[in-house]
């Protein structure tokens, strides 16, 4: 014997009606097969809307003819395709049913209110409805069929009309004594039971789950399976981690606790018989009958995960009692949940400080007012004499919870939750552990919830690690980025990097998708995108998306944009960029960057800011903190200027060089930014910060290659005048010929200075081959030396800078590691 349940999903039309049907008939050559169903998708959500609707004295006409029409909709399609399909029949049933409908409406109109009875009555109609029509498609396809009435076999066990309990034992009894024939295929309307004096009543949330599992203990059935929309259960929500894995098994006490922390697979009374009476349950998928699905069972066959789920449950309250009248006081724990109980309030979680202070528990918050008058009515005198402090409640909050049966054996487990939640800069409330070591719940701020489900699946399975950057000029450096990025995301993918360009952003126009833009043709979306740059919409973007990695990439060289990162790294952003405005701004701002990335846990990269693609800043860092110290610094900072330099050394004029470098893009489109000194003088000031000296830019001595009277005019009268310049350095250059020396342009810290200026350099020194555009750097520090440590590269071009970029995005990937 089998049990198949179908919810509303299933069949919400006639396709869906005949896809069950179908199923229904593939298991019935392997064994008997009795089939519950729910009502079709949103009857149920209209019959309630009714009621609702009907005692406001609201008019109903619209939701009730939505509900008729679901229903002719479905008989007429079916008559047009099911051979043999009783139409007038059938129609006549629910018509019958519909009437029926309108008649208790309007006793509900002329008394005000729904009572409960009724109230049951009308919104289980839906599932009556369903096994009527299923009952006519088997007929019409030649099978016998026999239909139980939930209302007269399965029993409830109280009065409750509305979530009522199924007293197993008797229902067991007679549905037994119906004598059912091995060749019939059983039907039976979900949600619904009956109490002592046979009235209906329905069975709560999920209630059709519930009947499912009800009748296969009933019918001593050997599996039990519940067909739904999915392919079976997810290690979370896929809606929330697009990459959640499907689990092959759970033991039902996993799944028990998976339902019980919110995870919307089954409700833990769904469980409970299958689990008493050990019978197999299976998740299929309607709409996937092939797919293995997830077993259900005593037996846990699924080893690959210790950890087999992460939910989450929302809209959640914690309640604190507290006070010097906790402590040593019997009884006082039961009386807190007592009220509870007596109020008809669920409590969710519970956790009580060492001292025996206080007793903290979490409930719905739509119960929260309830609760807090329980509370106080309970402990009216406690209040009043001051032995308990008044109640304290925080709101909008949510329990993350992780579970698993390997848990138990799994050292490190926690601590790997606490860290990725600490990484996510999610702060923890309050913490719980179920004495079967099952499971591990923490209590955040409501409007954290996904992150930290995203952030823990992340560590805690090894799914890909989504970085979510947006990048902000996308001219030549900007550019370059977008084609590695492009580029390369099959093989970070393959490396579990999920690299995602979610928003882009030029002078004039910004382009965004949540789930990553199509890099084939930006150029032309961003051109023709009609909305404006505004910077601060990318942090509404990340905050309404809820990203759990945001990268904030800087291509441009605008201090309006450079003022803002540490806005972006206070909201969450990590901020990568080969912009130096920030870091050569004020040593306050300096500071106020480092202290907001401390705040935030999030990383500031900027290994671009000195020699381009040369891991110039990271190897610095790496030297301090290893406790290193800098004595002295001779380096060439600009490869716009190395490579001008060498051409001199050859045999070059000024203005033909800086002419070449000009075409080539070495330099800037003015080329006086370069001449001129500053750009190789805010590098040495970034150095000279990161080996601790606090130096404003004005304080670094600048020699520039030319006389202050050519900063004016345009562009091109500058290039007319440069020919000026080329006799002095001619002379210049045959002097250190003379001495066997070069001229190189070179930034200096030494005895607390710092300077760039024209020096003139013999063959020992590191400098004296560096041209053709390379950057060379040599510290001497008290590991190195006298022998320094030199990095030596190209430090000019988009391509080279880009790359360094893209590996500073990079960096900031945490790193995980699967369980």
């Amino acid at each position: 014997m089998k049990v198949l349940k179908f919810g509303g999903t299933s069949v919400a039309n006639a396709e869906g009606f005949l896809r069950v049907a179908a199923i229904i008939e593939d298991n019935a050559k392997q064994a008997q097969t009795a089939t519950v169903l729910s009502a079709p998708a949103n009857v149920t959500n209209l019959l309630v809307s009714l009621v609702e609707k009907t005692v406001a004295k609201q008019e109903v006409q619209h939701q009730f003819h939505q509900v008729q029409n679901i229903f002719s909709d479905l008989l007429q399609q079916l008559s047009q395709i099911q051979p043999h399909f009783d139409y007038k029949q059938t129609q006549d049933v629910v018509q019958t049913q519909l009437n029926h409908l309108m008649e208790l409406l309007h006793g509900i109109r002329l008394l005000g209110q729904c009572p409960d009875s009724i109230y049951a009555l009308i919104i289980s109609r839906g599932e009556k409805l369903s096994i009527a029509i299923m009952q006519a498609i088997l007929l019409a396809k030649g099978y016998q069929v026999t239909v139980i009435n939930p209302v007269e076999k399965l029993l409830a066990n109280d009065s409750n009309y509305l979530e009522a309990t199924v007293n197993i034992t008797e229902s067991r009894n007679r549905i037994q004594q119906m004598h059912i024939a091995t060749d019939h295929l059983i039907l039976m309307a979900g949600f619904t039971a009956g109490n002592e004096q046979g009235q209906l009543v329905v069975l709560g949330r999920n209630g059709s789950d519930y009947s499912a599992a009800v009748l296969a203990v009933c019918l001593s059935a050997d599996s039990c399976e519940i067909w739904t929309d999915v392919d079976g259960i997810y290690t979370c929500d896929p809606r929330i981690v697009p990459d959640a894995k499907r689990l092959s098994a759970l033991s039902y006490q996993e799944a028990m606790e998976l339902s019980y922390f919110g995870a919307k697979v089954l409700h833990p009374r769904t469980i409970m018989p299958i689990a008493q009476f050990q019978i197999p349950c299976l998740i299929k998928n309607t709409h996937n009958p092939q797919a293995a699905g997830t077993l259900i069972g005593c037996d846990k066959l699924d080893k690959h995960y210790p950890v087999k789920g992460i939910t989450n449950l929302n809209h959640m309250a914690m309640i604190n009692v507290s006070g010097p009248g906790l402590k040593g006081m019997v009884g006082m724990s039961a009386r807190i949940f007592s009220a509870m109980s007596y109020a008809g309030i669920s409590v969710v979680l519970i956790t009580q400080s060492s001292s025996e202070y206080s007793i903290s528990f979490c409930v719905p918050q739509a119960e929260l007012k309830q609760a807090k008058q329980a509370l106080e009515e309970t402990f009216y005198l406690e209040l009043k004499e001051g032995l308990l402090e008044p109640i304290d409640m925080m709101k909008h909050l949510a329990i993350i919870s992780v579970v698993g049966d390997g848990m138990r054996t799994y050292k490190g487990l926690a601590a790997r939750l606490f860290t990725a939640l600490a990484q996510a800069n999610i702060n923890i409330i309050a913490i719980a552990q179920g004495s079967s070591e099952r499971s591990i719940s923490v209590v955040v701020d409501n409007e954290v919830a996904v992150m930290g489900v995203r952030v823990a699946h992340q560590m805690l399975f090894g799914t890909d690690q989504r970085l979510d950057v947006f990048i902000v000029g996308v001219g030549g450096v900007g550019g370059a980025l977008m084609d590695q990025i492009q580029r390369q995301q099959p093989w970070l993918k393959n490396k579990q990097i999920d690299l995602r360009v979610c928003g882009v952003a030029n002078s004039r126009h910004m382009l965004f998708n949540v789930n990553g833009i199509n890099l084939t043709d930006w150029r032309f979306k961003l051109k023709h995108s009609s909305s404006p740059f505004v910077l601060e919409k990318l942090i509404e973007h990340a905050k309404t998306d809820r990203l759990l990695n945001p990268i904030f990439v800087d291509c441009t060289s605008s201090e309006n944009v450079a003022n803002q990162y540490a806005n972006f790294l206070s909201n969450g952003f990590h901020v990568i960029t080969p912009n130096k405005k920030a870091n050569t701004g004020s040593m306050a701002y300096y500071r106020q960057l480092r202290q907001a990335a401390a705040n935030s846990q999030r990383k500031f990269h900027y290994d671009t800011n000195v020699g381009a693609g040369l891991p110039v800043i990271e190897n610095l860092q790496n030297l301090f903190n290893a406790g290193d110290e800098l004595i002295r610094f001779n380096g060439i900072l600009s490869g716009s200027l190395s490579f001008i330099f060498g051409l001199l050394d050859e045999g070059m004029t000024l203005s033909a060089a800086t002419k070449l470098a000009k075409e080539n893009g070495f330099t800037e489109p003015d080329p006086r930014d370069d001449l001129s000194g500053m750009d190789v003088a805010r590098k040495l000031l970034i150095l000279a910060r990161e080996a601790g000296y606090e130096l404003e830019l004005d304080q670094i001595d600048v020699e520039s290659i030319l006389p202050a009277s050519y900063g004016e005019g345009d562009v091109a009268q500058f290039m007319q005048r440069l020919p000026e310049l080329d006799q002095h350095f001619c002379q210049r250059i045959s002097q250190a010929k003379q001495q066997n020396k070069v001229l190189r342009y070179v930034a200096t810290i030494e005895n607390g200075r710092c300077m760039v200026s024209i020096k003139a350099i013999d063959s020992e020194d590191p400098l004296y081959k560096v041209k053709n555009g390379e950057n060379a750097l040599a510290f001497y520090t008290r590991y190195y030396q006298p022998i320094p440590l030199v990095l030596r590269g190209y430090g000019a071009g988009n391509d080279v800078t880009a790359a360094g970029v893209f590996a500073d995005i990079l960096r900031t990937a945490s790193a995980k590691v699967s369980i």
